[in-house]
Parts: structure tokens; C-alpha cells; sequence
């Protein structure tokens, strides 16, 4: 058992902790949490020793094996394959001695480092080893590259490797999942899961920590908050402790008539109905737990996109790759405003590659890039922080991408993304990751773009600054094309799936849900089939029509559909007058006057008329449902 007991700890002028006390149990699995700068990772360097606390103790330690992931890596010779096994130091060291004893023929020696390394499992260390590159998406012929080969993500998930590999009681995971793509986050989630250890980790996926951890420990006003369960369950406890306390009310309410427009917009325009369901159900969850982040620093909006051609963007059989390597072949996609695409796929499988071809970044190698006449597209690739001008302040930024805009209107927006005062005149130089992704972000924003293309917007974001984009993009009218390994994220601003696999890109038939299933029941080592998900598997492909044939074909599904179409289309309209019926009557209910003692028999006439509106509602929204699926069943080249 490891005990935190009355820590106080000050870096520089800044109190990040005052008597904070907390409790680790045995083979437990904790998220830390907490906002930039609240001292996540120096309570990881008070647990590694590297750092003292000002007042308190931390019992528990001595004695115990700590692996910890470091985040920056140092120029190596080492081969990859060597270097993590690095991680099980001892083991190494041996397996160096033996090297050493066989060259000078000391075979004595030798026969006894043998007999030690078989005490120590040492024979399985180069398997155990090549598990851990392989399932973190390295290829076999990266096992004999040396480090300084590999970029800096890749240097990164190298780390991670060596972390895993050491023999520990207590792992340390700092942001783990940065730079992994969600199948190899899937993997490694297992591995954690099977992890008999201790395990404390600071991430901002809030679906990993939900799958992983059985205890959230939150940094919040300098002290240690202790919830149970994953993120998720520790939204609603901080939740019901927020709204107990009401604080910040105007703010609460404000993010949750955001949350029911969204919802009413989604239920009208939904066209995936097996998708709609969950969404459903997530989005209502996410209108409960609203007042766990009513004290959030962040809150931002996409402006409306004004003038939008439709399609916005058209690619036809377009090829895409570098040099002579095709990465991708005959790839065709039309966006029109309000796409909302999520593509999957894993790690070099050409997502990134598709997203440049898409903006114009990348030359095409075939095909045809037809834009619309108001294309303005927002990019944010996995590089944005590198162009960003370390001399120059947010202020400045922005300026540079809209000169005439007032001074004063800068402020305003960056203050949402929470730079304020003179933190928004400062040079971001010594800024942290997070605090430069969040200004990467906002100057996409602030460029007022029509289409989204988004290659991992979330990595170094913190939670409350993830939510915040989750809001803003529900909120957003133009297209969205997502590359994210944020589950969530990906579940509660998308509407559609793609799957990039095999140098082809095709719609995915299933959920999120489906997809996990489909990674995790194979191997993330391989490379997999779209015919191998559990999702399409059992789907026959009818044989293809051409010319007079499918012309007839297509008229007879047309003729055979119309009566679905037009019921739903009734069904559509009937719910969107009854929201807009209880829209009104909210509104009356809202007003001061109706809570007069003399008010009290009409107050009583609408509470009733809004419980009897909210059940036809369900009702209408549950044939809505049935009816989707029916059109689906009925089709499946539709939506």
C-alpha cells in the first residue's frame, strides 16, 4: 500500500499541492487527472524520488521495482529490438556478460551466467521484447534499425516498450497513448488490463482510462480527490457534487441547452440508424454529467460557415503516395456541408496521406480534385505545433491570419481557449505541448473554415480542453473529416465511418463498437481484411449490374423504397413539431412569474403538458427508429 499523507510541494511561486493525501492499494489501476499545470508530473517525480515534497510523507515505496515511461529519448545506436530490452535491465546485463565471456572463451563464466539467466526468464526477453515492438505497430525490419532511424513518435512508443518491459510492482504512464493510432491504443490497452502491478497513468483519453481504471485521482484546487471508477463515473460523482454546490449555474446551463440543441438537430438529420441508437443514449448521458464542467477555463465556437457550395469537395479516382510508392488507388469521395466522416484504419494504412490529398497538400499521382466555389478548408495535422513561431505570442498569431480584425476581439476569442490577460501577449517559446496544440487549434478556428480536416486534433489536450472541442464540433455546420484515436471524440462528433485499408478506403458498415470488437478479436501485428469484421462478414455481395440492368435495378429499389421514404419523412416532421411545441412551452415555464403563489394552477397545467409532450416525443422518436431501420434493411446502398 502506498500513501500520500499531507503533501505539500511548490514549484517556483506556484502552490501545486497543499496537504494532499491520497491512497494507492495494491494491483490497483488509477487515471491521474487534472488541468495543464495543476502538477500531474511532478506527483510522478515525488513517487520516483526525483523530487521532494516541501511538507509530508509518501509511505509505502521502499522496496518496490517502479518502470517509468520516459518522454524525451536520446540519440542511440542501440537497435530497436536491443534498446527495449534494455528495459529489463538485469537480463541485458547478462545477456552483455555472456557476449562477453564467449568472445574471451571463458566458457566458465558463461555456463554461470547461463544458469542466471535462466533464473530470471532471460531466454524469453528477445521474444518478449519483439511482442512489445510488434503489437505497438513497428514492423520485423524495424527490430534491427537503430533509434536514431526512427522519428520522434516513434521514439516515443520506443519508450513505452522499455517501460513495459521492465519488471516492475508499480508502471508510471505519462500520456501513453500520444502518438498511437487506435488500433495499437487498442492493444495496448489488453496489455494494461492484464498488468498485475500498480498502475498510475496520466492520459486525456478519457474511453482508455473508462476501459482501464478502477480509481480516478483528480488535482483540483491543490488537493487529491479520490472517485471511483474510470472518467466517465467520475463525471457524474463530480457532477452531483457540483450541482449540489451550484456553482457557476448560468455557465451549466448554457453547455447543457448546447448539448439539447445538438440533440434535437441530430434526431431530425440522423441517417444511420443502428449508429443513432447509441448516440442517442451518449448524447443524453453527456447532458447529465454537464456540471462537471461547469468551471471549465475553455469554451469556443465555430462561427456559422456563411457561403458553401454543395459539394464542397470531389475526388474521383484519385491515386495518392510519395515518389513512386502508391499508398492509395482509386479513392472517390464527394463532401457536402454537414458530412460528418470518421475514418478508421491502422497505423500506416494511408489515413494521414488521405487527408493531405484531400486539402491539396499532397499531389495527386491520378485522378481528379474538384473544389467548390467557397472552399475554405481548416487543417489540423499531427505537425501544427512545428510551424507554429516560438517568438511570436498568440496575439500575433491570430493578427497574421486576419490583419484588420480589432485587438479586442483577439482577446476575446483567445480567452476561450483559455489564454487571458497577458498570457495571450506572451512569446509561446517556453509555452507547454498543450498549451501550443490549444493555440494550433484556435488558429484553425479563428480561419473560419467551411470544411474540417482534423489528423488527430486531441493529442496534448487536457480532458476539459478535449470537451470543449467535443462541444464546439457538434456545434459545427460545415464537413468534418476526423482522424482521432479519441473514442470518444470519434463517437460524439461523426456520423459515418470509413475504413482505410489494403490502399482502399470504404464506408464502414459498423459502430465504433463493432470496430474494437473486430481489432481486438485479431491480430494488430497483421494485416487484416475489411471481409474479416464481424460486422460485414456475413454479408453476401450481390453480383454487380451494368449498363441497361442496373439502371432497372436501381428504378425498382427507387420504387420499392418511396413508401418508407415518405412515412419517415412524415415521422420527421411530426417530431420536429412536437420539439418545437415543447421548445415553446420550456420557454413559458422559464419565465419568474410563473412561480407567483397565483400562478400556482397554471404552473401545474404545463408541468403536465411537458410530461405528456416528452412521452409522445419517445414514442415518435421509436418509430422514427424503426422505421430508419426498416429503410435500411431495405437497402443497404442507402445512407
Amino acid at each position: 500500500m502506498i500513501i500520500l499523507e499531507n503533501i505539500s510541494l511548490r514549484r517556483g511561486s506556484k502552490l501545486l499541492m497543499q496537504n494532499a493525501s491520497a491512497t494507492l492499494q495494491p494491483g490497483q489501476k488509477l487515471a491521474l487527472i487534472g488541468a495543464n499545470g495543476t502538477g500531474k508530473s511532478s506527483l510522478f517525480s515525488l513517487l520516483l524520488g526525483d523530487l521532494a515534497s516541501d511538507q509530508g510523507h509518501i509511505r509505502g515505496m521502499a522496496g518496490l521495482r517502479i518502470a517509468h515511461m520516459a518522454q524525451e529519448l536520446e540519440a542511440s545506436d542501440d537497435t530497436a529490438l536491443n534498446f527495449v530490452m534494455g528495459g529489463d535491465a538485469a537480463v541485458f546485463k547478462l545477456t552483455q556478460e555472456i557476449a562477453t565471456a564467449e568472445r574471451t572463451e571463458d566458457y566458465e563464466r558463461a555456463a554461470y551466467l547461463y544458469q542466471e539467466l535462466d533464473t530470471l526468464d532471460g531466454y524469453s526477453a528477445p521474444r518478449r521484447a519483439e511482442q512489445l515492438l510488434l503489437g505497438l505497430g513497428f514492423t520485423r525490419a524495424d527490430l534491427e534499425s537503430t533509434v536514431t532511424d526512427f522519428s520522434g513518435g516513434w521514439r516515443v512508443r520506443l519508450n513505452l516498450a522499455r517501460a513495459l518491459m521492465t519488471p516492475s510492482d508499480v508502471l508510471l504512464l505519462d500520456e501513453p497513448t500520444n502518438h498511437l493510432d487506435l488500433d495499437t491504443m487498442l492493444w495496448l490497452q489488453m496489455w494494461l488490463l492484464r498488468y498485475d502491478g500498480t498502475l498510475m497513468m496520466i492520459s486525456h483519453d478519457r474511453d482508455f482510462i473508462d476501459a482501464i481504471c478502477e480509481r480516478t485521482l483528480s488535482l483540483e484546487q491543490e488537493q487529491l480527490f479520490t472517485y471511483r471508477g474510470g472518467y466517465s463515473a467520475f463525471e457524474q460523482q463530480r457532477a452531483e457534487r457540483m450541482a449540489q454546490q451550484r456553482a457557476q449555474f448560468a455557465r451549466q446551463q448554457r453547455e447543457i441547452e448546447h448539448i439539447e440543441d445538438f440533440v434535437r438537430r441530430f434526431r431530425a438529420k440522423a441517417t444511420k440508424a443502428k449508429q443513432a441508437q447509441s448516440r442517442l443514449k451518449a448524447l443524453e448521458r453527456m447532458e447529465a454529467v454537464a456540471p462537471a464542467h461547469a468551471d471549465s477555463p475553455f469554451y469556443f465556437q465555430f462561427p456559422e460557415p456563411g457561403k458553401s457550395s454543395d459539394p464542397l469537395l470531389s475526388i474521383d479516382e484519385v491515386t495518392l503516395g510519395y515518389d513512386e510508392e502508391v499508398v492509395l488507388r482509386g479513392v472517390s469521395l464527394s463532401l457536402h456541408p454537414g458530412d460528418r466522416i470518421g475514418l478508421l484504419g491502422k497505423n500506416g494504412a494511408g489515413k494521414s496521406t488521405f487527408l493531405k490529398g484531400l486539402t491539396g497538400a499532397l499531389p495527386l499521382l491520378a485522378g481528379r480534385r474538384v473544389t467548390g466555389a467557397h472552399l475554405r478548408i481548416g487543417y489540423f495535422d499531427q505537425q501544427q505545433l512545428e510551424v507554429l513561431d516560438l517568438e511570436a505570442s498568440p496575439l500575433l498569431h491570430l493578427q497574421r491570419l486576419r490583419p484588420g480584425v480589432r485587438e479586442q476581439a483577439i482577446f476575446d476569442f483567445l480567452g476561450g481557449f483559455n489564454f487571458k490577460g497577458e498570457r495571450a501577449k506572451e512569446v509561446i517559446g517556453p509555452f507547454s505541448g498543450g498549451e501550443k496544440a490549444r493555440l494550433a487549434l484556435a488558429m484553425v478556428v479563428w480561419q473560419d473554415p467551411n470544411v474540417l480536416i482534423l489528423d488527430e486534433p486531441t493529442n496534448h489536450l487536457d480532458l476539459e480542453m478535449r470537451h470543449a472541442l467535443a462541444m464546439a464540433l457538434q456545434g459545427y455546420t460545415g464537413a468534418i473529416v476526423l482522424v482521432s484515436h479519441d473514442r470518444h471524440l470519434l463517437r460524439h462528433v461523426t456520423e459515418s465511418l470509413w475504413l482505410v485499408d489494403d490502399g482502399k478506403i470504404s464506408e464502414y458498415p459498423g459502430d465504433l463498437a463493432s470496430y474494437e470488437q473486430w481489432v481486438l478479436s485479431g491480430d494488430p501485428t497483421s494485416t487484416r481484411e475489411v471481409n474479416k469484421s464481424p460486422s460485414v462478414k456475413n454479408q453476401v455481395k450481390e453480383p454487380s449490374l451494368s449498363g441497361k440492368g442496373r439502371r432497372q435495378s436501381s428504378a425498382e429499389e427507387r420504387a420499392a423504397l418511396r413508401p418508407l421514404q415518405k412515412a419517415l419523412q412524415k415521422t420527421e416532421r411530426e417530431l420536429e413539431g412536437l420539439q418545437s411545441k415543447l421548445a415553446t412551452l420550456q420557454a413559458e415555464l422559464a419565465l419568474p412569474e410563473l412561480y407567483d403563489e397565483g400562478a400556482r394552477d397554471k404552473l401545474a397545467e404545463l408541468v403536465k403538458s411537458e410530461g405528456a409532450l416528452k412521452v409522445q416525443i419517445a414514442t415518435v422518436e421509436e418509430t422514427w427508429m424503426e422505421q430508419q431501420e426498416a429503410l435500411e434493411s431495405a437497402s443497404p446502398h442507402l445512407g
